[in-house]
């Protein structure tokens, strides 16, 4: 899988330009089922046959970006995030535009004083993106007012981890992906969304599930951490001990159902898991669950360190057993 994942994670596609990342989706999966479509906002939606209850796998396929809001004289460029980002986290890191056009980001400052000041207080206001150009009209030509841009890096292969941009959600793609190729068949009907814009408000899975109107989802997407030195005491997820079963996050209580499913599925195949409580965020699993006149919903969470960075972090063992636990759950019959 690993060169699946370096080819998703590498794919420049924020939320509202997932074009590239769909097609990229598509030639991978399209031998794996029977019929697809795109929808009218954009989302992927695959169909592996069966003569069971709907079963629905989301994973969104958008990743954290920015937009540009103004391009000054000398050629600088002034962004607004799209979807959750830090400013912090992009100060002197390389980013890329839709054009392929690439740059660093820079801070402002007139003094020493002022400097430090904006140091400890970095937001899109002070912060600004150098693409090398000399003027306005320089960088026009490249760049233009309201294009797209996002982090720009490779993956990494860190002994069992695995380091990328992305990860938030092209991991969980993966595990899709992967899950649709080995399974060879299922009782159940069972559909696959890669879902649009997620990271700026759940847009895809909203319209998608409410299409489908599943017997039940399950989404696939990232989780916290807290074992890294003085990591969140009540975030009780670490890196390699299995995929993470999803209790309850700001958003939704996920389905018992499901959890108790997923959990009785993970211990009769010998599956390690983990429990998630998430102190903060929410996935595509919360618009799935009330759709129409409700869904019982589950969501499976990959471990993943610095989201929504250029270096997220996850382990490839909790990405196979994620797999093994989402092919194993649809080889049972759903009453």
């Amino acid at each position: 899988m690993k060169e699946l994942i370096k080819k998703l994670t590498e794919t420049f596609s924020p939320s509202g330009r997932e074009e590239k990342i769909r097609e990229v989706i598509l030639e991978e999966i399209k031998p794996y089922v029977d019929e697809y479509e795109v929808d009218k906002l954009g989302n992927l939606i695959v169909h592996k046959k069966g003569n069971g209850k709907k079963i629905l796998l989301d994973a969104h396929m958008d990743e954290v970006g920015f937009v540009v809001t103004y391009i000054d004289d000398k050629g600088f460029i002034r962004i607004e995030p799209v979807g959750g980002v830090n400013p912090a986290n992009l100060l002197y890191k390389r980013v890329q535009f839709e054009s392929g056009a690439v740059g660093t980001v820079g801070i402002e400052g007139e003094t020493v004083k002022q400097l430090q000041e904006n140091y400890k207080n970095i937001t899109f206001d002070n912060i600004y993106v150098d693409i090398g150009a000399k003027s306005r009209e320089e960088a026009e030509k490249r760049v233009k007012r309201g294009m797209f841009g996002g982090y720009t890096t490779n993956l990494e292969v860190l002994g069992d981890r695995l380091m990328a941009k992305s990860m938030d959600d092209r991991i969980g793609c993966a595990v899709v992906i992967q899950t649709l190729k080995e399974l060879d068949s299922s009782p159940n009907d069972v559909y696959a969304v890669f879902a649009i814009q997620e990271e700026v408000g759940l847009i895809g899975a909203t319209v998608s599930a409410f299409g489908i109107e599943p017997d039940m989802g399950i989404a696939v997407d990232v989780t916290g951490w807290g074992d890294t030195p003085k990591g969140m005491k009540r975030l009780a997820i670490t890196l390699g001990d299995g995929p993470a079963i999803k209790v309850k996050d700001r958003y939704m209580i996920a389905s018992k159902s499901v959890v108790d499913l997923l959990v009785k599925t993970a211990e009769e195949n010998e599956i390690p898991y983990q429990m998630e409580v998430l102190l903060y965020g929410g996935t595509d699993g919360a618009m799935i669950q009330k759709t129409k006149k409700g869904i019982p919903t589950g969501v499976v969470s990959i471990p993943c360190r610095y989201v929504h960075t250029q270096s997220e972090i996850v382990d490839y063992n909790d990405v196979l057993n994620a797999v093994k636990l989402l092919k194993f759950t649809l080889k049972k019959e759903m009453k």
